[in-house]
């Protein structure tokens, strides 16, 4: 207990330190020159530094969910405050990738529901640093085998496990991951010593995330004596001993076998059952049961349990047996210490505890009364096995402040080589720019995630009609009413470090920055800054490299930007060490600042993404140089393809011109004046443009001679990473634009570099002569085959090669809609106006996650939407008869592990009540029924019980073996279907997120038997509309394309894709410019309103 408790995870020493550098005292801690950020500039802030999270003001929205009287749906209008927060789990990840990602996620969502007295995040960010990946038959020309300690997995393991384990559990908790980053790092670089090996072999994963809280929930409450003192959530097991200290010390420094025990194991299905009930608590308003809460993390409960009733003033007594317990034999230290997942500590007043239960019994959420707060500051653990107290002490024992940690460093500059361009090719050096994992195409960590989810996603990674993954940001709309929201951006430039670790903290926070300013922010000091601090602390040096970051980041950089920094994290042990056959060796990260940027949105519509258009007519790109054409190739790609680091790094030189940037994107974006907008980042200008010529299925003609004065500055001018953007405007509005730039103080760093063309060409020029050409096409593919090799290793690679070989169309016209009707339409208009709302059962089972904006579409519909969870089904609180429809709705019930949808049909099926309720219900004339995704698998499984259901296919394995989360065409057929009158023959896009979707006959008689009744009614279909069994355009291979169905008799429906998700046209990834605020998808709720009459 105590080490944990005292672990430099738990309590931050370094970051707390005193300091001495080069014998000069320091006179400010590393945390005090982050809190001087939000003491200079912390409007807005409204919870820093004391919380799980940090939160901010955000915009008023109508968030939608059901009242505590009647479980009806209906729209709240408040504040819509937004928390922050961005967690490590690098240790874990190193040991056991797709745990360690997955409790990484994991722990840090328990985070943001424990802020203030109960939250709900919202969306998610992951990222990854490795070392080289040496992908079997792809190594790369600067990757060297420098081996690895065994007690560790591979970079390429880490990259084919973790991020399924982080995608998988936001999956499965329901929380779309709409942004991040990957970086591959491995080189030997100069040392003052010699040369020395720097890199990741100790990675860097990243989990974080927005999520949203009520105003009057932002504080914590009292706790008062003899509040109870609950654990909610899963039971006690041996797993994750020691994990907090564990992770504070280099790899290799401690037992192998405490590095194996400290990692965690993960249970999403159970999390969000633990956060319905914290939905319930703080949708209770006034009555929220909660009064304190915190989530269970390093330590386990002998870490969170003290640090509840310390937080709140008091002391506790807790009973060791009442811990839910799966493994009985544990010793005490063991069910006090270990780190089980998905639990969370809270204080309950004993008169709120009966409704507190109701929520948790609905819910089939495990808790435990585990003590009592008291009076007097001691910590007592009881035991009744044993009959003693294996815990008695003074809580200052515990929490007592101990000695001052104080570092006494010094700075250590070793001798640098400039960077070498001789004998580069320009070709050459694009080919292996494109290929180098940090800049080429992240599909590969994308399409596992679910990215639609909650119907509030406005923007993410995928872009435009050939769903390229080039998106600078996410966005997220305030609530299902709004055109308000709020925005999430990364930076990092860990490479720069090596070279000058505070330009590295100062690029991060300038590229996070240029990432967000194509999204509609009212002013630069409403982006609020995470800050993730890895270091490898005690390395000759390096605490002298993080002292400067801190201090040019905390000191200097932020407070002229007016930007504060409310949240945080660090790491400081970013070193692996080994024996090799009697060889020492180590491989040590750099000082590593990762920035996650967050800011409310006024108006998410007016998103620019990287997609060039060619249906604007003449147009220009604008490149805005904030390096001022010093073209520093320190740390660069370029620098690492070829095995250099150089000597002189990008930096921010001048924050005025950071400011006057982003004033200028935010005016012009107003104005409708920029029609695409990317930054230059990794790679350079080079793949800047490159990454848009992508998004926008185009050719490029760039003529350089407004930025070089001879071929010997190409190199640098295209592959330079200093700070900069790239924006598209019509040629008629080119000299305005250029006006407005020159009046933010940026005349010498704008320059127009070029224009679209239609051969597909992406061609560069000096003075009109050819300097480098190449087909967009072909460095396409460059760009995305070390993608498609991860894939192919990891997921089928049939599927995968079926992905990578559509590059090759270049007259693929991507995603496109043509529609038998209008969607602008109301076709319920009277019946809605007549006041008159059928009830509808918002159908759920535990783990089931996609009931909300299921709801809201129905809602705006003209339905009086009801929550109904299975268990009101099964405890009689609510019988069907009560409604006129039935929607199941998509998720993960009971973690589909008895297979997709089989375990809530099975909760029916072998229930006599609840049998013969759905029974009768589907055998009514007067009622419909709608199933997607999860519910459409379990209906599917009921189709005994459903007349005109006999030949319904099951819902199996997508053929990819993977989940999929895409956006895919589907094409409305002719069936009886009571929600798609109307909409025969079209096709547009619609939200996919499923890992079981491939519809499975049993046998051909009986899909040939579906096909002739009229009962086929979506199918997949490609971008010319024809019917498809092509990956990814059918991302789930079923035969014929079939993806939706419905009964004999038009009244059940069921399909894999989500409507519900994109009903408002702002929710599409793309959609036509033409479309309003109606999507297509709006229709079909609207013809179940018009059917129940």
């Amino acid at each position: 207990m105590f080490a944990q408790a005292n672990s430099e995870h738990c309590r931050h020493k370094i970051f707390n330190a005193s300091w001495t550098i080069d014998g000069v005292d320091q006179d400010r801690s590393l945390f005090k020159m982050i809190k001087n950020t939000n003491e200079l500039n912390g409007k807005g802030v409204l919870s820093a530094y004391v919380d799980n999270a940090s939160v901010i003001a955000g915009h008023k929205g109508g968030r939608f969910f059901p009242k505590a009287a009647d479980q009806e749906y209906a729209y709240h209008q408040e504040d819509v405050h937004i928390l922050m927060k961005v967690e490590t789990h690098n240790h874990p990840t190193a040991i056991a990738p797709h745990a360690g990602a997955a409790t990484g996620s994991g722990g840090e969502i328990r985070d943001e529901g424990a802020t203030g007295k109960g939250s709900k995040p919202k969306a998610g960010l992951t990222g990854y640093s490795v070392s080289n990946l040496q992908i079997p038959g792809f190594e790369q020309p600067w990757e060297d085998n420098y081996g690895k300690p065994e007690r560790i997995v591979s970079a390429l393991d880490i990259m084919l496990e973790g991020p399924i384990g982080g995608a998988a559990f936001n999956n499965e908790f329901g929380r779309p991951a709409l942004n991040g980053y990957f970086r591959t790092y491995e080189a030997k670089v100069p040392g003052v010593d010699g040369d020395e090996v720097r890199g990741y072999h100790k990675p860097i994963m990243i989990a974080g995330g927005l999520g949203n809280i009520r105003a009057d929930d932002v504080e914590k409450g009292e706790i008062g004596v003899g509040f109870k003192l609950i654990c909610l959530g899963g039971p006690a097991m041996q797993i994750g001993l020691g994990g907090g200290a564990a992770s504070s010390m280099a790899s290799g420094a401690s037992a192998a076998d405490l590095d194996f025990a400290s990692v965690q194991r993960e249970n999403p299905e159970l999390e969000r059952r633990c956060q319905e009930v914290i939905d319930r608590c703080w949708q209770a308003g006034n009555d929220n049961p909660i009064a304190f809460i915190h989530d269970v993390g390093a330590g386990g409960l002998s870490n969170a349990f003290p640090e509840l009733v310390k937080d709140g003033g008091r002391g506790g007594n807790f009973g060791l047996r009442n811990i839910n317990n799966d493994e009985p034999g544990m010793s005490p230290l063991a069910i006090w210490c270990n780190e089980a997942q998905e639990r969370y500590v809270m204080a309950v007043a004993p008169e709120n505890l009966a409704l507190f239960e109701q929520f948790c019994e609905r819910e089939r959420c495990p808790y435990a009364i585990v003590g009592e707060a008291t009076e007097e500051h001691h910590l007592i653990l009881g035991d009744t096995h044993f009959d003693n107290n294996p815990v008695d002490l003074p809580m200052s024992v515990l929490f007592g402040k101990p000695p001052k940690m104080h570092r006494d460093v010094e700075t250590n500059e070793p001798e640098l080589q400039s960077f070498d361009a001789q004998g580069i090719e320009l070709a050459d050096a694009a080919q292996r720019v494109l290929s180098l994992p940090t800049v080429a195409s992240k599909s590969f960590l994308i399409t596992i995630g679910d990215r639609s989810i909650t119907g509030m996603v406005a923007g993410e990674q995928m872009v435009g009609p050939w769903q390229v993954p080039v998106g600078n940001c996410a966005v997220t709309t305030t609530a299902l009413d709004t055109y308000t929201g709020e925005v999430m951006a990364m930076g990092e430039r860990t490479p720069l470090a090596l070279i000058d670790a505070p330009a590295s903290g100062r690029m991060a926070i300038g590229e996070t920055i240029t990432n967000m300013a194509g999204t509609q922010i009212a002013d630069l000091g409403d982006i609020r800054l995470s800050a993730n601090w890895m270091s490898p602390a005690g390395y000759p040096g390096e605490d002298a490299k993080l002292y400067e970051t801190v201090k040019a980041v905390g000191m200097e950089l932020c407070p002229a930007l007016g930007i504060s920094i409310p949240v945080g994290k660090d790491s400081m042990s970013m070193r692996t060490v080994w024996n090799d056959d009697g060889e020492d060796k180590s491989v040590t990260s750099p000082v590593s600042l990762v920035i996650s940027g967050f800011a409310p949105v006024e108006d998410v519509r007016k998103s620019l993404t990287p997609q060039l258009r060619t249906d604007k007519g003449d147009t220009d790109l604008i490149l805005v140089d904030l390096g001022n054409g010093q073209n520093r190739m320190g740390g660069s790609a370029l620098a690492q393809v070829f095995k250099q680091l150089g000597d002189t790094a990008p930096d921010v030189d001048d924050a005025e011109d950071l400011k006057g940037l982003f004033s200028a994107i935010q005016g012009l974006n107003e104005a409708d004046m920029l029609l695409a907008y990317h930054d230059r980042a990794d790679g350079g200008l080079l793949t800047t443009l490159a990454e848009m010529a992508f998004a926008g299925h185009t050719g490029l003609d760039i003529e350089m001679s407004a930025l070089v004065a001879d071929a010997g500055e190409l190199l640098p001018s295209l592959f330079t990473e200093e700070l900069g953007v790239v924006v598209q405007v019509r040629q008629a509005d080119t000299a305005e634009v250029l006006r407005q730039f020159s009046a933010a103080g940026l005349a010498e760093q704008s320059h127009v570099i070029g224009s679209l063309n239609d051969d597909d060409q992406i061609r560069f020029t000096l003075e009109g002569e050819e300097v480098l050409v190449d087909s967009r096409v072909e460095w396409q593919r460059t760009w995305a085959e070390t993608s498609y090799r991860l894939q192919a290793m990891r997921d089928n690679a049939n599927c995968a090669q079926q992905e990578f070989d559509r590059i090759l169309d270049a007259t693929d016209q991507g995603l496109n809609a043509a529609l038998t009707y209008d969607p602008a339409e109301d076709v319920a208009a009277q019946l809605i106006a007549s006041g008159k709302r059928p009830q509808v059962a918002i159908l759920r089972e535990q783990g089931v996650n996609g009931q909300v904006e299921m709801a809201a579409a129905f809602d705006r519909a003209g339905f009086a939407c009801t929550d109904v969870h299975m268990s009101d089904i099964l405890s009689g609180r609510r019988q069907l008869s009560e409604f006129v429809g039935l929607v199941a709705c998509g998720g993960f019930s009971y973690g589909d592990v008895l297979g997709a949808g089989e375990g809530w049909a099975k909760s029916i099926l072998f229930n006599a009540g609840s049998r013969q309720q759905f029974a009768d219900f589907f055998a009514r004339e007067d009622t419909f029924s709608l199933g997607v995704c999860n519910g459409c698998q379990m209906l599917s499984n009921l189709h005994e019980l459903i007349p005109g259901a006999e030949h319904w296919p099951h819902f199996v394995r997508n053929q990819s073996e993977q989940f999929e989360g895409r956006t895919a065409l589907v094409q409305v057929q002719e069936s009886d279907s009571v929600f798609l009158q109307g909409m025969a023959g079209s096709h547009m896009p619609i939200a996919i997120a499923h890992g079981e979707g491939h519809a499975e006959f049993a046998s051909a008689d009986e899909r040939a038997a579906c096909d002739a009744a009229g009962q086929i009614a979506l199918r997949f279909v490609d971008n010319n509309g024809m019917t498809t069994e092509t990956y990814p355009a059918n991302p789930n291979g079923s035969v014929d394309g079939i993806t939706g169905l419905t009964a004999a008799n038009g009244r059940v429906t069921i399909m894999m894709p989500h409507p519900e998700r994109v009903y408002r046209s702002l929710q599409n990834s793309w959609a036509p410019d033409e479309w309003a605020e109606d999507g297509a998808w709006m229709r079909m709720f609207r013809n179940a309103r018009v059917w129940v009459g």
